[in-house]
């Protein structure tokens, strides 16, 4: 984005504004929005004529309008922190003066006419945001009538969504295909220089941690790095799935027992340090935690958090590192009584010399949790997609906008 004129040109920013909400339709954490805002601020700053904004937000039923999943609040709170007005469009991609002209330059009068069209619908302002992408029908099938209808729209598009690169969709792979400028916002950029920085040539050792409750969507995951990395750490529910997979008792523990085959591959692949004794208790509300070996869970205890000397040697670990990769928490961290080994963690690694690159959405909220966000060398704000580029996956979006620059 950083090389490509705006000067008088719209452009089309396909942003990740996807942020957990309550009940009630309030923003609970808005880091996506927030990372969202240099790539917006720029566009406005070089002079472009239009700046129109989209995301996904949620999973609502494509051609139906959710009141629940709509980018309303969005665009309120981006307004806020943009100190600007920020109309939200509704039927975007029935604009009349696209209609037609799907893969075409806008001639001048219909540039004109969008322009006004555009101000008359949605006041005077240079910053729209279009309702969420997903109520249009053909986008999560990269329709390609859907996508020419979207590159119409602008002179410039810009992926700025990581988060979504590892999905082939109309605002994220599509369009990018048909649009006159395609090219990477701040944050893309961003995200592939940092993850390229820890993956490609990372300083030694390379330790990742990569913890959460399912082993089964992270499995192609740990087998990749399980050949990449000098230390491979597992926790939450995956350190179950492994305990298992050394005959350990796991009581009433979260773990997947079908892959404990699997585990047991990873574990004669690489050295995977697993805890030697834990927290425990009768379930999630039951406060009466406590430690215990590994060898002594009982048959109607949880595993829900690392004991005092796992906690001791996970910092070892870090201490350590060269390059430190982070994804998930290694104890349910939003209880108290199970949230030591996860700050623990966290503390080490902000203390750490290591160049340290965190994702996911529970990583991302305990390191606010514990408020670390300063000592992290840098923070993805992609689950899936970072996932799928540490397994070495080719992220179509990505993909897409290289075929456009080598073009």
């Amino acid at each position: 984005m950083s090389e490509v004129d705006l000067r008088g040109r719209r452009v089309f920013i396909r942003a990740d504004l996807n942020v957990p909400q309550d009940d009630s339709g309030a923003i609970t954490d808005d880091t996506r929005i927030r990372a969202s805002v240099p790539a917006i601020e720029y566009a406005l700053k070089q002079g472009a004529s239009l700046v129109m904004v989209t995301s996904h937000l949620g999973r609502p039923k494509e051609g139906q309008f959710n009141k629940k999943e709509s980018l309303a609040p969005i665009a309120t709170h981006l307004a806020g922190l943009l100190k600007m007005e920020v109309p939200l469009v509704r039927d975007w991609i029935s604009i009349p003066s696209i209609e037609g002209l799907e893969g075409k330059e806008l001639p001048e009068d219909k540039r004109r006419e969008l322009l006004d069209y555009l101000k008359l619908h949605h006041g005077s302002s240079r910053l729209l945001m279009l309702e969420n992408c997903r109520f249009n029908t053909g986008e999560k099938a990269d329709d390609d009538t859907l996508a020419r209808k979207i590159a119409a729209l602008c002179d410039v598009y810009v992926n700025d969504a990581f988060g979504t690169a590892h999905r082939a969709e109309a605002t994220t792979h599509g369009a990018a295909r048909f649009a006159k400028v395609a090219c990477a916002g701040p944050l893309m950029a961003a995200e592939l220089d940092a993850l390229g920085k820890a993956l490609a040539s990372p300083k030694r050792p390379l330790v990742a941690i990569v913890a959460g409750s399912k082993v089964s969507t992270k499995l192609t995951v740990l087998a990749a790095l399980a050949k990449k990395v000098d230390q491979l750490v597992v926790g939450g529910g995956i350190a179950n799935t492994f305990l298992l997979a050394q005959g350990k008792p796991i009581g009433k523990s979260l773990a997947e027992p079908d892959l404990v085959a699997e585990a047991r591959k990873i574990l004669a692949a690489t050295r995977v340090p697993l805890p030697s004794d834990v927290v425990v208790a009768k379930g999630f509300e039951d406060k009466s935690a406590k430690t215990k070996s590994v060898d002594d869970v009982a048959h109607d205890e949880m595993i829900l958090d690392i004991g005092p000397n796992s906690r001791t040697e996970l910092t070892k670990v870090v201490a350590q590192a060269g390059t430190i990769v982070w994804n998930g928490p290694v104890g349910v961290f939003e209880k108290a009584p199970f949230a030591k080994g996860t700050e623990t963690l966290a503390r080490a690694i902000a203390a750490s010399t290591a160049f340290s690159l965190a994702g996911g959405g529970d990583t991302i909220a305990a390191i606010h949790k514990f408020g670390i966000e300063g000592d992290i060398d840098y923070i993805s704000t992609a689950g899936g997609a970072f996932l799928e580029f540490l397994e070495g996956k080719t992220l179509p979006a990505v993909a897409a906008l290289e075929a456009r620059a080598d073009g």
